[in-house]
């Protein structure tokens, strides 16, 4: 079997346009074996993605993960709530970050580890006003006019 057909990390660039990114940690993600299939064949979107504290479990809603060509009827629901993995004492603080400031929770990026776990990268995100997103682009470009000039 071929590694090359995989892709090892899908990244959610909309992210970092739309949030400051305060802080991210790595988790476990809980799935079924026809999403970890359709992953590693990089069919995945976490443009939409949040992540929500309930009852000391955090889940990952409204990621697409389009059902796998070959499965059977166990294929999964495309956009099903998924727990992610994190300790208690991880979940408690941030629980309490995002009451107390406003913040949100935010898929970076879905990758597999080197022993071939699923993990997510999940920033804890305050909303940028569209100012903050003008400002953001003209940085950007200012640092590539720079680049090219050297």
């Amino acid at each position: 079997m071929k590694k090359d057909n995989y892709v090892t990390s899908i990244s959610n660039r909309r992210a970092r346009h739309d949030y400051h990114i305060l802080e991210s940690m790595e988790c476990g993600i809980e799935l079924k074996g026809t999403e970890v299939k359709s992953i590693r064949l990089g069919k995945v979107s976490l443009a939409e993605s949040y992540a929500l504290v309930q009852r000391d479990e955090v889940k990952l809603e409204n990621m697409q993960i389009t059902p796998y060509e070959h499965g059977s009827y166990e294929n999964h629901e495309p956009k099903r709530s998924r727990k992610l993995l994190l300790h208690k004492k991880e979940i408690l603080k941030l629980k309490q970050k995002i009451a107390e400031k406003g913040l949100t929770l935010v898929p970076l990026k879905l990758y597999f580890n080197a022993r071939g776990i699923a993990k997510v990268e999940l920033g804890l995100a305050k909303g940028k006003k569209l100012f903050d997103k003008r400002e953001t682009i003209k940085q950007r470009d200012t640092e590539r006019e720079l680049r090219r000039l050297t």
